[in-house]
């Protein structure tokens, strides 16, 4: 029976991450760029400016929502996860260096394609029965469109719910207690055997700080985020600049193979990765993985925001896949490409991968301050995507399904911990890769609704 369900989902996982999928998610990116006059671009210095400013800004929010930071920070939680430290590890390993120049070219139209959602999100969002603002895809689908394409927010809302269980808990679990375990027994603190007891108590332990932080409703998820996401990117961002600075006099080298490698991987993988396509393919859908562009889940976050203006809280979205791949998954590259680790060009490789580059330049002491950035970064995907999975629930039943399912949400995170995901991870990758697409078919429809908003916002001047 396993065997059967493998070999469905890879099937169906190679048309939703293949070559179909990715002309669809580039197409769209492509597309509205073009309608909205490329805003990443054009726009750029005043979403930095709108964005890294409200680091400082700590006035609350009213009743039922978030303030802008916070829902950046949510969204951020849900989207900078171990895919930023394990995913480029892969993508360079299948695609050679060349995967970066393809992941950067994603996340260029993934700015426009987060902006575009966001606005979507504000725009069209309602409340709840609790008085709290919801959004994101199935309501910008509900309230933008026609009836007849209805059943596409139905479609995005279940594949979330599914989704949610392997993406956003039980594999980011099996993160972390992968990190703790590599520490422990790096430090003779524990023995194979007794790592099995140490990972039901870490399953058990993170099960209950999820369900205290998710069952406390919006307002404690987007506190403990803005505090957890800002230390967990500082942490990671001063370890990875460290080794780039140890091994500086590599760097120009370094992007050299990353620009040349893009259109020819075979002169920088040995002839093991001889086609330009490989490269283009693990970069853009490694990308795609890491920001969520085009997935919709980020605009669930930022629906919560204590804003008026979705214009102002799109720039969010440009500043959000900016940090994530342009810098935090960069910096990942940087760390494997300059630290001279061998990299098995043609087979997996993960977040051992990326560890090697800092313990090659650190020494293994530096296993337990990545152990910390792991932790942290896996901790803040579970709680991104709870958030998700609460919105989804309550869009398909009612506001009373949210806490049952929370429950269940914290508990499978003693599964994540103490069994072999196996299959999960690439059955949560499919249902991943099955959110884009009523997100995208919506995208395209209401890009109108995008350009109008956009156009209003910035002949005001207000943002000049």
């Amino acid at each position: 029976m396993l065997d059967f369900i493998a070999n469905v989902n890879s099937l169906v996982n190679n048309f939703i991450w293949g070559v179909p999928a990715m002309i669809c998610i580039v197409g769209v990116g492509l597309f509205l760029s073009v309608k909205t006059g490329f805003i990443q671009v054009r726009k750029f210095g005043v979403s930095m400016k709108r964005t890294i400013g409200k680091i400082f800004d700590k006035k609350d929010a009213s009743d039922g929502s978030i303030t802008p930071f916070q829902a950046v920070c949510t969204a951020l939680a849900g989207t900078v996860g171990t895919g930023n430290i394990a995913g480029v590890a892969g993508a360079i390993a299948i695609g050679g260096p060349g995967a970066v120049f393809w992941m950067w070219c994603s996340a260029f139209l993934g700015m426009c394609t987060k902006y575009s959602e966001v606005i979507l999100a504000v725009h069209y969002r309602e409340r709840n029965a609790d008085g709290e603002y919801v959004g994101g895809p199935m309501y910008y689908i509900k309230n933008g469109l026609s009836k007849k394409w209805h059943f596409l927010a139905y479609a995005f809302a279940i594949f979330g719910v599914l989704t949610v269980f392997g993406t956003g808990n039980a594999t980011q679990v099996n993160t972390i207690v992968s990190a703790i375990n590599t520490v422990l027994i790096d430090y003779s603190l524990v023995d194979g055997a007794g790592s099995q007891f140490v990972n039901l108590v870490i399953g058990i332990f993170i099960a209950a700080l999820v369900a205290m932080v998710l069952l406390g409703g919006i307002k404690r998820i987007g506190s403990v985020t803005e505090r957890l996401i800002p230390f967990m990117a500082l942490l990671y961002i001063i370890l990875s600049l460290g080794v780039i600075f140890v091994n500086v006099k590599v760097v120009p080298g370094v992007f050299a193979s990353i620009f040349a490698g893009a259109f020819s991987p075979k002169a920088f993988t040995g002839g093991v990765v001889g086609s330009m396509f490989m490269s283009l393919k693990k970069g853009v859908s490694r990308g795609i993985f890491s920001n969520e562009a085009g997935l919709g889940t980020g605009s669930i976050a930022h629906a919560c925001s204590d804003t008026k203006n979705p214009v102002k809280q799109g720039l969010f979205g440009i500043f959000e896949v900016f940090t994530d791949t342009i810098i935090i998954c960069t910096l990942t590259a940087l760390v494997i490409l300059t630290s001279g680790v061998t990299v098995n060009y043609g087979q997996a490789a993960g977040a051992d991968l990326t560890i090697s580059g800092f313990t090659s330049t650190y020494g293994n002491w530096v296993s337990i301050l990545t152990a910390v950035a792991l932790c942290c970064f896996a901790f803040s995907t579970i709680i991104g995507w709870g958030l998700y999975g609460s919105r989804c629930i309550e869009f398909v039943f009612s506001s009373k399904a949210i806490r049952p399912f929370l429950v269940i949400y914290s508990f499978v995170s003693i599964i994540g911990a103490t069994m072999d995901l196996g299959l999960m991870w690439d059955v949560a990758d499919t249902f991943n890769g099955l959110m884009a697409i009523p997100n995208l078919v919506a995208l395209f429809l209401l890009s109108g609704t995008v350009v109008k908003l956009t156009k209003a916002e910035f002949d005001k001047s207000i943002l000049e």
